[in-house]
């Protein structure tokens, strides 16, 4: 009996020594590879992962950053654009299982004197995982900040929402531009083949 435990424990360790671990990285869309003017959904491959972007609503498309005639601090090359003056939720979903996102976005903002909320929620297929908000720390016109979730638990997609207008004044739309995705991967064993 011993020998049986010992030879399968041996197994075992042979199985792991011949497993692959994916260490936590972080990969960065900066969109940049992202074909000009196409509209979502659209997939994009940045290392060992691909994120399928798609919308609800009117949607996005792939626009350059200074599509307005100036650029957002911190955006550069191609970015996400709304496709129209409606509100529209970015959905990202993921090739395998992460554990953060960061996003630069920007709201659109004119002669405010507060931010947009932003929302960032992370599911692992339908199960909900975690939520966080954000809100620009400068408003004015497209004023940038980042939304960020990271969890413990792996999540799959996450829906990115512009949850509520600047409290007080000027003028604004439920509409948002987004660029320099940052994820976090998870720590995933890939065992001959099997993830």
């Amino acid at each position: 009996m011993r020998w049986r435990i010992g030879q399968t424990i041996g197994l075992l360790v042979a199985a792991l020594s011949a497993a692959t671990i994916a260490d936590a990285d972080t990969v960065l869309f900066d969109f940049d590879n992202a074909p000009l003017h196409a509209p979502l959904p659209l997939d994009i491959t940045a290392g060992p992962l691909t994120a399928h972007l798609s919308a609800t609503g009117e949607g996005f498309s792939i626009q350059t950053a200074d599509v307005l005639g100036f650029t957002p601090a911190g955006f550069s090359g191609y970015a996400i654009y709304p496709s129209s003056v409606f509100a529209a939720d970015l959905l990202v979903t993921f090739s395998s299982p992460v554990q953060g996102v960061s996003i630069l976005y920007a709201p659109e903002e004119y002669a405010c004197d507060s931010s947009a909320t932003m929302r960032i929620t992370a599911y692992l297929g339908v199960t909900f995982v975690g939520t966080a908000t954000a809100t620009a720390p400068a408003p004015g016109t497209w004023p940038t900040g980042t939304l960020a979730i990271a969890t413990t638990a792996p999540f799959d997609n996450v829906v990115i929402h512009y949850e509520s207008p600047p409290p007080t004044g000027g003028d604004w739309g439920p509409v948002f531009m987004a660029d320099n995705m940052n994820v976090t991967t998870s720590d995933v064993l890939f065992a001959n083949g099997f993830d």
